[in-house]
């Protein structure tokens, strides 16, 4: 009889065991799916040559949970006028003052070294310096000729709440997937 409860207890064990192993396993791609996996689709050119229209990208959202975006992370926020998530590179972080003259970006006086940040034709509202408040972001798109940006009035600077997550890997096209820097 004590035999007869022994095995009992290890088939009862034995299920609790793939009962907690299935629910960590279903917890882990919950918070994968939804905390870190989410993903976007690029619309126009405005982030060429680093991503192209129609690639598919994953955002991760914990990134600025516990951090803050740094210069030059490419990332999804909602627009102000539309609601829309757009796709943009962070290049102005809070504090700072911004500036494009003659085709260049300048912060703080300073100019921003960046081969890919020279030659903007239109400077918009950044013509004059753009001052951000502390939760304030200056965002320009890669391909800054094609892009509605920060230098544009109806974005403006992006608040820190706006920011949804960071663009970090393109899934689609295949022959382009990868980690994005």
């Amino acid at each position: 009889m004590g035999l007869y409860t022994y095995e009992d207890n290890s088939i009862l064990r034995t299920i609790i065991h793939w009962i907690v192993d299935i629910a960590v396993v279903v917890s882990f791609a919950w918070f994968l799916v939804f905390g870190y996996l989410n993903q976007t689709i690029i619309n126009g050119h405005s982030m060429s040559p680093t991503l192209e229209a129609d690639d598919i990208c994953l955002i991760d959202r914990i990134a600025y949970s516990v951090g803050s975006p740094d210069r030059y992370d490419i990332v999804v926020f909602k627009r102000e006028d539309s609601g829309q998530p757009n796709v943009k590179r962070v290049i102005g972080l809070p504090g700072e003052t911004i500036q494009i003259i003659s085709g260049s970006v300048y912060i703080n006086g300073t100019q921003l070294v960046d081969e890919s940040l020279d030659h903007i034709s239109l400077s918009g509202i950044a013509d004059n310096p753009v001052v951000l408040q502390d939760d304030e972001y200056f965002l320009l798109g890669d391909n800054a000729d094609s892009s509605e940006d920060s230098r544009f009035a109806n974005i403006g600077n992006v608040r820190r709440e706006n920011i949804m997550g960071r663009v970090w890997f393109r899934i689609s096209p295949v022959e382009e997937m990868g980690f994005i820097s």
